[in-house]
């Protein structure tokens, strides 16, 4: 009995520290392996034996080999990483924009600052051709320089859409062997009662990839194995079945790459902000905050640009006499598109919809400035249809309703005309994308590109004074506003000087008397006959100055500008359009809106780096505080490889001993 307890003690000892051995070289062998958790032997003593003389030690056994492994610890890791992946994801994007809007040499700034430089020179030099066509080239480079941006914009669009395809491969992939590899857990757990270490790491580490690609979260079932959801709650793993995403063309805007979950149907589309964190979170964030703002505020400049100098341009003369109405005059300097609207394609009925964009707004009278100013914002919209033909405009970059409405019928908001020529069914909707191919399209009219004399430079009136006068009268050459009237004879215009009674004295007035104006309007005459400093008639407007003399009177002949090469009057409202707040209602510059686009993508983007710098900072730390319990210290192993190596010496020691006292016994007989 004595031997037999040696030897059983012995043996187990040998047993506990060949196993510990064995641990603790899969550990140092495994030291450099991602996702490895460090494991450990617990050991615990064999059931003693009761005797007269007390309880008697049986050795020791190995319950089970334990990972140092803290949930705790890889949650934190795995929020850190999700958002570290998709901020870089985010940032990688970002930064690409950012050098495209602040290049000194590629941005739009030069390019403004260049156009406007030759319109400059033809309102200084209008019947000089080499300064038309230098306004032309400069207005072509402008153009190809919108449209170039568009191109990268597009380019990189399509770049987004690959990167969610391969995203949603690679999520499906590794749903696929989380699945997999559960089963696994499950039946070696079942079968041994143990935890299936290296596959709990494999898993981990599967999860762990699958989390810089989205965000995932867990839940453990009794049998071992793991649910993972991703987004926001959505199921992507349940057990041993796993779900399979989809990346299609949206059914609204078929340019766009959407996620969703594959169905017995199909593909169920998931609103993007149900997918969140990792690569593919950092993606779709891009496209919406970034992407989708830059693409639609650089089309929304080009058309600004492109309606606000098209409107001055077309109240001007050109350098053959020719103006708005007449065979041969070119009012628009600038070709752009019109807003487009894509239908959805799960759409049942047969509304048919066209959009313009409004007429900017014109300065009213007598304020004919040039200062057309226009009302678009930067966004697309959403036209949605209900029973009975009822329809919601919603703009989508701050989900607010802009037009209700019913039946056809034209509906205007934010600078655009909808036209309705039939509706939809209940639930049918339209995307209106105002600015997808504006920058895309931007082109010089290609007739004024032919013929520089068809700038409109000079103004379509002029006022002649008689040789006759002599008093120190003026009256402006005049400007004109939308609908004006070009005069189709001369139109005599006379000022009288009369005293005026009233305190003792006599003081001198200047008015006008609409019974000496012939034309197609009356002139507008200030109320209680004021002092005339100007007047407006078929809206054309002129400044009055100076004194009639103090007796008759001073004549005026308003005309048709015949000859009037000369004439760089609307070249100088349409040069003025540079300085003027021509944008959002009239509070932005053409430059100021584009400096606001740069300052703010670049704020964003600084934010970007400034976020991810932090976080990766944070997943640093979690990942020390997770190898310091977790991971493997070869000094520390070699330090246990020593232990066991001197426990297995020792327990062999007793064998030994063990087996002399055997043979000493068996000698004695």
């Amino acid at each position: 009995m004595m031997s037999s307890g040696i030897f059983g003690i012995g043996v187990s000892g040998i047993n506990a520290a060949q196993l510990g051995l064995l641990v603790t070289e899969h550990n140092v062998v495994n030291a450099s392996t991602p996702g490895y958790t460090r494991q450990r032997t617990v050991q615990g003593t064999n059931i003693a034996v009761n005797t007269g003389a007390g309880a008697i030690g049986q050795g020791v056994h190995v319950q089970t080999i334990e990972r140092l492994y803290d949930a705790y610890v890889t949650r934190q890791i795995n929020t850190a990483q999700t958002k570290v992946s998709q901020l870089d994801s985010f940032y990688s994007q970002i930064k690409q924009i950012d050098n495209m809007l602040a290049d000194a040499s590629a941005g739009l700034s030069p390019a403004l600052q260049d156009f406007f430089s030759g319109v400059q020179q033809v309102s200084s030099n209008p019947s000089l051709l080499p300064a038309r066509q230098a306004m032309i080239s400069s207005a072509q480079t402008l153009s190809e320089r919108f449209r170039s941006m568009d191109a990268r914009l597009v380019e990189i669009n399509n770049e987004i859409n690959g990167r969610i395809s391969d995203a949603v491969t690679e999520i499906n992939t590794y749903a696929s062997l989380i699945a997999e590899i559960n089963q696994r857990i499950v039946v070696a757990e079942a079968s041994y009662g143990q935890p299936a270490n290296d596959l709990l790491d494999q898993r981990d580490r599967l999860v762990s990839d699958l989390n810089q690609l989205i965000k995932v979260s867990t839940t453990t079932n009794a049998d071992g194995s793991f649910n993972v959801f991703i987004g926001t709650g959505q199921q992507l793993v349940v057990g041993s079945t796993a779900q399979q995403m989809t990346a299609t063309a949206s059914v609204a805007d078929p340019t766009r790459t959407v996620v969703g979950l594959k169905t017995s149907t199909g593909a169920l589309e998931l609103p993007e902000y149900l997918v969140d964190g990792g690569e593919l979170g950092g993606l779709l964030d891009f496209r919406a905050d970034s992407l989708d703002r830059v693409t639609n505020e650089i089309g929304r400049l080009a058309a600004s640009l492109a309606l606000t100098f098209n409107a001055q341009l077309g109240l001007g003369q050109d350098l053959l006499g020719r103006v708005a109405g007449e065979a041969g005059f070119v009012g628009d300097m600038f070709v752009i598109t019109a807003p487009q609207l894509l239908a959805n394609t799960n759409n049942t009925g047969s509304g048919d919809l066209t959009a313009a964009f409004s007429a900017p707004v014109a300065p009213g009278a007598p304020d004919f400035s040039g200062n057309f100013t226009t009302e678009l914002r930067a966004s697309d919209y959403r036209v949605s249809f209900t029973a009975g033909g009822d329809y919601t405009v919603t703009r989508l970059v701050d989900n607010q309703q802009v037009a209700t409405g019913s039946g056809p019928g034209v509906v205007s908001f934010d600078g655009i005309d909808l036209t309705i020529t039939s509706v939809g069914d209940d639930g049918d909707s339209f995307k209106l994308q105002p600015y997808a191919e504006i920058a895309r399209n931007l082109s010089v009219d290609e007739r004024i590109a032919a013929d520089p004399r068809l700038i409109a430079a000079a103004a379509p009136v002029r006022v002649t004074p008689d040789t006759a006068n002599t008093g120190s009268l003026k009256i402006s050459q005049g400007i004109v506003g939308s609908g004006y009237t070009v005069p189709a004879a001369a139109i005599p215009l006379s000022a009288n000087s009369t005293d005026l009674q009233g305190v003792p004295g006599t003081w001198t007035a200047i008015y006008a008397d609409g019974t000496e104006v012939s034309g197609a309007g009356d002139i507008a005459l200030a109320s209680g006959g004021a002092a005339l400093t100007g007047f407006t008639f078929d809206n054309m407007h002129f400044t009055v100055a100076g004194m009639p003399p103090a007796s008759g009177s001073d004549t005026f002949v308003i005309e048709r500008n015949e000859g009037g090469v000369q004439d760089g009057r609307n070249a100088l409202l349409f040069a003025k359009l540079q300085t003027q707040n021509t944008m959002d209602g009239g509070n932005s510059t053409y430059q100021g809106a584009y400096s606001k686009l740069v300052a703010e993508n670049g704020i964003r983007t600084r934010e970007a780096k400034v976020q991810l710098d932090a976080q990766t900072a944070v997943l640093t730390q979690a990942q020390a505080t997770r190898e310091a319990l977790s991971g493997v210290n070869l000094d520390e192993e070699a330090a246990n490889m020593l232990k066991f190596q001197r426990a297995y010496q020792a327990s062999s020691k007793i064998l030994e001993i063990g087996n002399k006292l055997f043979e000493t016994i068996l000698s004695l007989g």
